[in-house]
């Protein structure tokens, strides 16, 4: 049986880059713009925003339609200023959580390429050592059948004396 030369532990480390924190190159990649986005894109898209916005829409709603006439700012049943208001909120708001997700998706990315590149080192060290594991197998299956062939060949010579 034929050995073959396998790879060894530091053979493969050459073969693959360094394992490095994405996480933390990402972050440092970040402009002050791009984190202010990060930011407005992780707490609008949180129960707490939600429930500030409608909270705030139900006080300028309620008061608006139940307060007495001559307090309300913006009458039933226009609201006028509430609607401008709440879609100013939404033109602003739309454009920056596209960006914050654009930049999630770089990040997702990133960290997608990194799992690739580890999971392709786990596939070679994983191979490299089933190959060892199989060398050692057909190493001992030799010494195996070389020790029953000299057996043998002891258990006749003992017969014949």
């Amino acid at each position: 049986m034929k050995h073959q030369k396998l790879p060894s532990v530091e053979e493969i480390r050459k073969n693959f880059m360094p394992i490095s924190n994405v996480n933390q190159h990402h972050r440092k990649k970040l402009s002050k713009m791009d984190k202010l986005a990060l930011w407005i894109t992780l707490h609008v898209g949180s129960m707490g925003f939600f429930i500030i916005i409608l909270g705030w829409t139900l006080t300028w709603l309620g008061w608006n339609t139940l307060a007495p006439f001559k307090l309300r700012f913006d009458p039933y049943p226009a609201f006028v200023l509430w609607l401008f208001i709440s879609n100013m909120i939404q033109i602003f708001l739309m454009p920056l959580i596209m960006i914050g997700q654009n930049l999630q998706s770089r990040h997702s990315e990133l960290r997608a390429e990194q799992d690739f590149a580890i999971n392709k080192k786990a596939e070679t060290e994983i191979e490299t050592i089933l190959m060892h594991l199989e060398n050692q197998n057909d190493l001992i299956l030799q010494i195996l059948k070389q020790i029953k062939e000299s057996g043998l060949n002891a258990g006749l010579t003992d017969h014949t004396k």
